[in-house]
């Protein structure tokens, strides 16, 4: 009774995530925006493999120095203002969901948070400080991802429903294009869109003292971001994401909406500290999440399939190791998640659902005692195992995947001699 309670509480909330506007637009904002992330933080590994005279070929080739500001260009374009291009994503998935011009709405959104956050920057020249005009990368980057998000959910509401007042449109006939009488017709409300969003930032700032990206940051990104960093935050994401995929539920993709975010400033704060001589403290990046958590597909599936060629005696589940073993290979584990199944199986349930978890802790001891570095390169899924964990951690980080797949399989191998006593007890 109990079980089957709980069953419909989570298939209740996958439901309604998958329903809810705003967190599917956000979801579908990052996971466009993901190969940019992976670019950006490529570039970094570039620029130190390429145009470092330190550790990379321009030691050899010094000209190769030369070409170190176009991959900082790129680091740039990618993640440096990583909030931006957010920001019209999401706000093109919002309008796409009401019915509203989608271009014109993600350009609302952009304009309406450049409106709200600082137009100078404090530059220093010859020990000199003073001011110029420009956004402050703070506001731009992946410090302002949140707010970010907010306040376009803000904005293409306001947008929204005055796009739905015939009474401010401006009518064309019906001969001019629709391009242009689109335009026109929206003229009015992005107007007040825009003075509206301007006015309730300059009064926030007046009844706090700050800009309103500054504050929703202290108040709400910076406390997420460290318990997200946390053991105890990452190890109940994780567990939360694993009774999703019991349930037959892709749960990567229920918790990315809140996931995603935290990731991409977690890579951008390591870049940010590389690039200024610092050590990277963010261990829960999206390259960790691929090499340590979901390592051989989410629940540790390469271990399980190892579990199986050792100690399997039925057939059925060997015959599915052996289809799902090239997947899981490339952290893909749909084909033993749904062929042995791993679904609603009550045998596999326990180490299904915390295999990933003890990977994770294991990949964050090892982090902890100075022993893996925090990454500065995010892979895209489908690196094969091994390979992955080299680019983003270095040979520390294959090391710690060896151990994690070592450990996980031998927690998978109880409940697989189980399942073979399982066909006696049939038989």
């Amino acid at each position: 009774m109990f079980s089957e309670k709980f069953e419909n509480t989570l298939t209740g909330i996958a439901v309604k995530v998958d329903e809810n506007k705003y967190l599917s637009s956000i979801k579908d904002a990052f996971t466009v925006f993901m190969p940019f992330v992976i670019v950006g933080s490529f570039a970094v590994l570039f620029n130190t493999i390429l145009c470092s005279p330190k550790t990379g070929l321009a030691k050899w080739i010094p000209w190769m120095s030369n070409l170190g500001v176009a991959f900082t260009a790129i680091n740039y374009a990618t993640l440096g203002i990583m909030s931006i291009p957010v920001i019209f994503l999401i706000a093109m998935n919002l309008a796409k969901h009401d019915g509203i011009p989608e271009h014109i709405t993600g350009i609302v959104a952009v304009a309406s948070y450049c409106a709200v956050i600082p137009e100078v920057v404090t530059v220093t020249v010859n020990n000199a400080t003073g001011t110029a005009s420009g956004l402050p990368a703070a506001a731009i980057g992946a410090q302002g991802l949140f707010i970010g998000m907010l306040f376009t959910i803000f904005v293409e509401w306001i947008f929204l429903h005055l796009t739905k007042i015939d009474a401010i449109k401006i009518k064309m006939p019906p001969s001019v294009p629709n391009g242009i009488a689109t335009s026109f017709n929206t003229l009015i409300p992005i107007m007040l869109t825009l003075i509206l969003a301007s006015i309730s930032g300059a009064l926030f700032r007046i009844a706090t003292g700050s800009y309103i990206n500054e504050f929703v940051y202290k108040a709400l990104q910076a406390p997420l971001e460290a318990l997200f960093q946390s053991p105890g935050g990452i190890l109940a994401v994780v567990i939360f994401s694993q009774l999703f995929w019991f349930l037959g539920i892709h749960g990567g993709l229920m918790i990315s909406p809140i996931r995603n975010p935290l990731m991409a400033a977690a890579i951008a704060a390591n870049i940010a500290a590389a690039a200024n001589g610092k050590l990277p403290t963010q261990p829960v990046t999206y390259g960790f999440w691929l090499n340590f958590i979901v390592e051989g597909g989410a629940g540790m599936i390469f271990s399980l399939i190892l579990a199986i060629f050792l100690f399997s005696k039925r057939e059925d589940h060997r015959m599915i190791a052996k289809l799902g073993i090239g997947p899981a290979f490339f952290n893909i584990s749909e084909p033993v998640v749904f062929g042995l199944p791993l679904v609603l199986n009550p045998t596999f349930a326990i180490p299904f659902i915390f295999n990933s978890g003890i990977a994770c802790a294991i990949a964050l001891f090892f982090t902890k005692i100075g022993f893996m570095p925090c990454n500065t390169v995010d892979v895209p899924f489908g690196v094969p195992l091994i390979l992955g964990a080299f680019i983003g951690h270095g040979w520390q980080g294959i090391i710690v995947q060896i151990i994690s797949i070592v450990f996980t399989t031998i927690t998978w191998i109880p409940f697989v001699i189980m399942a073979n006593k399982e066909v006696k007890v049939q038989d």
